[in-house]
C-alpha cells in the first residue's frame, strides 16, 4: 500500500523557478495542483517579479492565498514590456483565472453606419465587425442609445432607413415621408443632389459640426420667408428645432472634449463598479457600467488599469481617456493603446477643469450604481436563502437552472435555459436547444425536456467531470407537475446525477397565476403563501425561462418562413441570393431558369450560374 504524497505548493516552488529566469520581460501564470490557471501577470523584470513571491511573509491576504495554492509556474518571455501587457490582458480574458480582476460583461457596441454602396445612402444601426462599405460614427453606449440619436437625425435630416430591396419595390411613399422623417427618394420626391446634400450635414453633423449646420439651416429658412415659400421655411424651422432639442438631450455637452471615454472606478466592500461615458464629436453618445469581478485587498489602480487592458483589448480606444484615479503602468498603458489604434492616447487623471468636472460626474454614477446593485444583491440574497428554507434543500443555490420548451404543434421546436444566481439572471449563461429527435410525437414535452436535459448533462460531464468550475446547477426548475419531475428524474438516474434538487412548477387551481403547486421527488406538493416573496421570484424565474423559450421560438419560426430552395445551393451567399431573387422574383422561377438567363445575372459568374442549374435539375 503506498502513501499518496500530496502536492508541493506555496513560496517554495516559486523559489525553484528563479534560477531559470533572467532580467526579460514577460508574462508569468500560477496554476494549482489540478493546472487550473490561478493568477496570470506581466512583468519588466520577469526574475524580480517572481523573487517578491518568493518571500514567505509580507503579502496582503488575497495574494498569500494565491501563492499557497500554487504548484506550478509557466513563462513567456516577451521584446517589450507593453506587448507583455497586451498579451497579459488578453491571456486574462481568455483564462478567467480566479486571482485576477476580471472584466465579465464584454459585448460589442453599436455604431450608425451611413452606407455607401447606393445612389441614396441610408442611415442605420450597425453591430460587430465594419465589414460593410461606408462611415462609421461611434460607439455608442447601447442600442437605446443609438436609437434615440437615429430618431433625432431621421427628423433633422430625413434619411432614409429601408433595406434596398425595400427601396427598389416601392411604387408610392411610405408612412416614414408621411411623418416627415423621410424625403421619399424611392419615388424621386428628391434629386440625387439634394439627397447627398441631407447625407453630408447629417454627417457633418455625427462628426461635432452641429454649429455650422445650424447657422446654415437658419440662412436657408430666412431665404425661403423672403422668397414667400412659407411651406419650405415652416419644414427648414421644424428641422432647427429638432436639431437643438437633439443637443439639449444630450445631459452631459462637454465644450472642450471632443473624443473621450470617462473611465470612474468606486470600489466598495470587495465590489466595484466602473461608469464608462463615451465623449464622441463634441458629444455624449451614452455610458454603460460594469461590474467586474475584483474580490477583497485590491487596490483603485490595480482594477482600473485591469479594466481598460481589458475593455480595449477588443475595441477602438479613443484619443483620450480621462480617469478617475491613476493606474500604476500609466506610460505603459498609453504606449500599448497608442500602438493598438497607430496614433496617440492620452491617459489624463484631471484635479481642476471642465475634465475634472465631467469625471466627478461618471464618479457619483458609478458611486450610485455600486449602491443600487449590492441593494439587488442583498435583495437577491435573501430570495435565495427564502427559497432554500421553504423546499428544504441542503444549501443555499449559487446557480439555479430553469428549463422550458416552446413550439407549435411540435413545429419549430425548441428548448431553452436560463440561470440565475446571487447576482440575479446571468444571461450570458442562457443556452438555447434546437429540438432534433426524429422520432420524437409532434407536442411531445417529455420527450423533448429528455433531450434537452441529456444534452445539457453531457456536455457538463465531459467539460467540467470534476464540478470545478461552477458550470453545474444547484438547483433545476421545470415547467410542470408530478409527471414532469418523475420522467426528469428517470432522465437524471441514467445520467448519473441525481444528487441535483429539482423543483416542478405546476399551474394550480384554474391555472391561475399566484396559486402554483411545487413537486419534488418522492415527496407530496406543496403551495407557497399567495404574498410570499420567494412565490414571486419562482414567478419570475419561471416567467423569465417561458419569454427566453417564446423569443428563441419565434426567430426560429420567422428564419424558417425566409427560407428558400436557395439557401441550399452552395457558393450562394446573401447576396447572390438577393441578386437572383430580384431578378427572378421568386426562388421557384430561379429553379425554372435557363443557364443562359441565370448567366445573365448581375454578379453571378458562368461557374456558379451551372451550380445554380445542377442543383434544382438534378435535384429535381
Amino acid at each position: 500500500m503506498s502513501d499518496q504524497t500530496q502536492p508541493i505548493t506555496g513560496h517554495a516552488v516559486i523559489q525553484s523557478y528563479l534560477k531559470t529566469l533572467d532580467g526579460s520581460p514577460g508574462v508569468y501564470r500560477m496554476l494549482d495542483a489540478q493546472a487550473r490557471v490561478l493568477y496570470v501577470g506581466k512583468a519588466r523584470n520577469l526574475r524580480a517579479r517572481v523573487s517578491s513571491y518568493a518571500r514567505p511573509t509580507g503579502h496582503t491576504p488575497r495574494i498569500a492565498r494565491m501563492i499557497g495554492e500554487t504548484a506550478s509556474m509557466m513563462f513567456l518571455t516577451t521584446a517589450t514590456e507593453t506587448e507583455a501587457l497586451l498579451l497579459e490582458q488578453n491571456l486574462i480574458k481568455q483564462l478567467k483565472p480566479k486571482f485576477n480582476v476580471l472584466l465579465r460583461d464584454d459585448k460589442s457596441f453599436p455604431n450608425i453606419l451611413v452606407t455607401r454602396t447606393h445612389d441614396f445612402p441610408m442611415i442605420k444601426k450597425h453591430r460587430g465587425a465594419k465589414k460593410e462599405k461606408g462611415n462609421y460614427y461611434g460607439p455608442f453606449a447601447g442600442a437605446g442609445a443609438v436609437n434615440r440619436t437615429l430618431a433625432q437625425l431621421q427628423r433633422v435630416f430625413q434619411l432614409r432607413n429601408c433595406s434596398d430591396p425595400m427601396f427598389e419595390s416601392r411604387t408610392r411613399p411610405c408612412l416614414q415621408y408621411q411623418i416627415k422623417r423621410c424625403t421619399a427618394p424611392c419615388v424621386g420626391h428628391i434629386t440625387k443632389a439634394e439627397y447627398a446634400q441631407q447625407v453630408q450635414d447629417a454627417e457633418r453633423y455625427l462628426s461635432g459640426r452641429s454649429t455650422e449646420i445650424q447657422e446654415k439651416l437658419a440662412t436657408q429658412m430666412a431665404a425661403a420667408s423672403e422668397a414667400m415659400e412659407f411651406e419650405r421655411a415652416a419644414a427648414l424651422r421644424d428641422r432647427i428645432k429638432a436639431l437643438t432639442q437633439v443637443q439639449t438631450s444630450q445631459g452631459i455637452n462637454p465644450r472642450t472634449v471632443s473624443e473621450a471615454d470617462l473611465i470612474a472606478l468606486h470600489l466598495e466592500k470587495g465590489q466595484a463598479c466602473v461608469q464608462v461615458f463615451f465623449i464622441r464629436a463634441g458629444q455624449n453618445w451614452g455610458n454603460r457600467d460594469f461590474y467586474p469581478r475584483v474580490g477583497e485587498h485590491v487596490d483603485q489602480a490595480e482594477v482600473l488599469e485591469a479594466f481598460i487592458g481589458q475593455f480595449y483589448d477588443s475595441k477602438e480606444p479613443p484619443r483620450q481617456l480621462i480617469l478617475s484615479h491613476p493606474i500604476e503602468d500609466g506610460d505603459l498603458m498609453q504606449a500599448a493603446l497608442s500602438e493598438k489604434l497607430g496614433r496617440k492616447v492620452t491617459l489624463l487623471v484631471p484635479q481642476k477643469g471642465e475634465k475634472a468636472e465631467l469625471i466627478d460626474g461618471a464618479l457619483r454614477n458609478a458611486r450610485e450604481s455600486l449602491a443600487r446593485k449590492m441593494s439587488e444583491t442583498a435583495t437577491q440574497a435573501k430570495l435565495l436563502k427564502g427559497l432554500a428554507e421553504a423546499f428544504e434543500l441542503p444549501n443555499i443555490p449559487q446557480r439555479i437552472e430553469v428549463y422550458d420548451n416552446s413550439h407549435i404543434q411540435g413545429a419549430h421546436a425548441v428548448g431553452a435555459m436560463i440561470v440565475a444566481g446571487p447576482e440575479g439572471f446571468a444571461k450570458n449563461h442562457y443556452r438555447k436547444f434546437n429540438i432534433k429527435g426524429d422520432n420524437l410525437t409532434p407536442g411531445d414535452d417529455f420527450g423533448m425536456m429528455k433531450e434537452v436535459l441529456m444534452r445539457r448533462f453531457k456536455r457538463l460531464l465531459k467539460d467540467d467531470p470534476d464540478r470545478a468550475q461552477g458550470l453545474w446547477p444547484d438547483l433545476l426548475l421545470i415547467d410542470g407537475g408530478a409527471g414532469q419531475v418523475s420522467a426528469v428524474a428517470q432522465i437524471m438516474r441514467e445520467m448519473g446525477v441525481e444528487d441535483i434538487p429539482m423543483i416542478g412548477v405546476a399551474k394550480g387551481v384554474d391555472r391561475d397565476h399566484g396559486k402554483e403547486e411545487f413537486h419534488r421527488r418522492g415527496q407530496r406538493p406543496i403551495a407557497l403563501r399567495h404574498n410570499d416573496p420567494v412565490l414571486y421570484f419562482v414567478q419570475r424565474l419561471r416567467d423569465e425561462a417561458h419569454r427566453f423559450a417564446i423569443g428563441t421560438h419565434r426567430a426560429k419560426r420567422s428564419k424558417a418562413m425566409g427560407a428558400t430552395p436557395l439557401d441550399d445551393v452552395p457558393g450562394v451567399g446573401a447576396a447572390r441570393k438577393r441578386a437572383l431573387l430580384a431578378h427572378f422574383g421568386s426562388a421557384k422561377a430561379v429553379s425554372r431558369a435557363a443557364l443562359a438567363d441565370l448567366k445573365a445575372v448581375d454578379g453571378v459568374s458562368g461557374a456558379l450560374a451551372q451550380k445554380v442549374y445542377d442543383f434544382f435539375h438534378e435535384n429535381g
